[in-house]
C-alpha cells in the first residue's frame, strides 16, 4: 500500500511518498484553504500513485476532522470532506502528533514540539495520545505562552530557554516517559537539551504519517539502546536553572 504523507504548515504544505526519498513542498500562508490544498496535492503529486493518505494538520484533531479552525491558515477546514476531494481514504491527525508518531523509537516517549505554539502527544508501542499540554495553566497564562515563538521573540534566548527546561521538568515528573523528544522549528534554538531528552526532526513527520496505516509500532517494543545512551536518565527533582543558560 502506497501511503501519501501530508504535513500542513504556516508557510509551507510538504509532501512524500512511501518509498520515495525527496519532499515536495508549495507555499502557505493566512489565505490558504483546503481548496488550494487539493489543487496543490493535485500538482505536487504529479507522477506519484498512492492509495491512501494521511495529513498532518495545525489545528486540534478528533475522530480524523478538525475541530478548529488553524490560525495562520485561511477558513473552511472544519466540515471539509477531504475524502471524497481527494478520492482516497484519508488519516487525520494534529502535526504535533505526527511528528511525534515518526520520532518514536521504543518504550514510553513524550514529545513536544517548540514552534508558534507548544504541540504535545505521547507515545507508547500501543497507542498515541495527541495532547494539548501548551493550553494548561503555566504561571500567569498558558504554557504555550512561556515557551511558543512569542515568548522566544519577546523574551530572548535565555529566559525561553529556562521556561523551556522548567516546562520540561514538570510534564516529565507528570508523565514518567522514558525519553522526550524535543521537535519543532525552535527546537534547534537548544545547543544544550535538558535531561532525557533528544531532539526531533521536523521530517519525522513524513515517517509519522506512514506509520499512521501500520500502527504506532511493533508490539512491545523496546526503547531503541542508542536512545537511552543519549538522555541521560537521572532526573532530579529540582535541577539546577543554570544548566538552561548555557
Amino acid at each position: 500500500m502506497k501511503v501519501l504523507s501530508i504535513d500542513i504548515g504556516g508557510t509551507h504544505v510538504k509532501i512524500l511518498l512511501s518509498g520515495e526519498m525527496s519532499p515536495r513542498k508549495t507555499a502557505t500562508g493566512h489565505d490558504y484553504t483546503p481548496d488550494q490544498l487539493i489543487k496543490d496535492v493535485a500538482s505536487l503529486a504529479k507522477g506519484w500513485d498512492f492509495d491512501v493518505i494521511s495529513i498532518g494538520f495545525p489545528a486540534p484533531i478528533h475522530n480524523n476532522l478538525p475541530v478548529a479552525e488553524p490560525i495562520n491558515l485561511g477558513g473552511g477546514w472544519v466540515g471539509f470532506d477531504y475524502e471524497k476531494a481527494f478520492m482516497r481514504p484519508v488519516k487525520m491527525i494534529n502535526d504535533a502528533a505526527m511528528q511525534a508518531l515518526g520520532s518514536y523509537k521504543g518504550g514510553k516517549m513524550l514529545f513536544l514540539g517548540l514552534g508558534t505554539g507548544l504541540g504535545s502527544a505521547v507515545v507508547t508501542d500501543q497507542a498515541l495520545l495527541p495532547l494539548e499540554l501548551g493550553h494548561l495553566p503555566f504561571k500567569k497564562k498558558t504554557f504555550e505562552d512561556y515557551v511558543g515563538n512569542r515568548s522566544l521573540e519577546k523574551k530572548g534566548k535565555g529566559t525561553w530557554k529556562k521556561y523551556v527546561f522548567e516546562t520540561v521538568e514538570l510534564f516529565t515528573a507528570a508523565i514518567l516517559p522514558d525519553y522526550v523528544v524535543l521537535g519543532g522549528g525552535n527546537a534547534k534554538v537548544l545547543k544544550k537539551l535538558p535531561p532525557a531528552c533528544i531532539a526531533g526532526n521536523n521530517d519525522n513527520a513524513f515517517e509519522g504519517g506512514f506509520r499512521m496505516w501500520s500502527g504506532p509500532a511493533d508490539c512491545k517494543t523496546p526503547v531503541d539502546p542508542e536512545v537511552l545512551k543519549s538522555t541521560p536518565v537521572v532526573r532530579k527533582r529540582n535541577p539546577s536553572r543554570d544548566s538552561s543558560k548555557k
